[in-house]
């Protein structure tokens, strides 16, 4: 992909997959890699942020004599995402626009 992903469209994105179920990091790193072609390096950050600001939160499961941490939204998280919605329509239909023309109104 040609543009950048800003934190603001990362959160979203991760908060989103997470809305659908809880997961462990390989499999959110994947999942936003086919996506957005992003690295482990840049998702462990977001994660902590978004955990340490209270949208998200861990636990562990025992897998194969190991534990996973998973991820899981908080109440927050899904408020914050709901914003990130409405804020990305808005934004999708402006740059839109801009790419293939329409009216902006006054």
């Amino acid at each position: 992909m040609g543009f950048q992903v800003g934190a603001a469209l990362l959160d979203a994105c991760v908060l989103s997959v997470l809305q659908r179920e809880d997961t462990y990091g390989y499999v959110l790193t994947q999942t936003l890699k086919k996506v957005l072609g992003i690295s482990e390096s840049t998702l462990y950050p977001v994660l902590k942020r978004l955990q340490r600001d209270g949208c998200l939160t861990t636990y562990d499961k025992p897998w194969q004599g190991r534990n996973r941490r998973y991820y899981a939204i908080t109440a927050k998280g899904g408020d914050r995402t709901e914003v990130y919605r409405r804020d990305w329509k808005a934004y999708k239909s402006n740059v839109d626009k801009l790419l293939f023309g329409g009216d902006f109104g006054e």
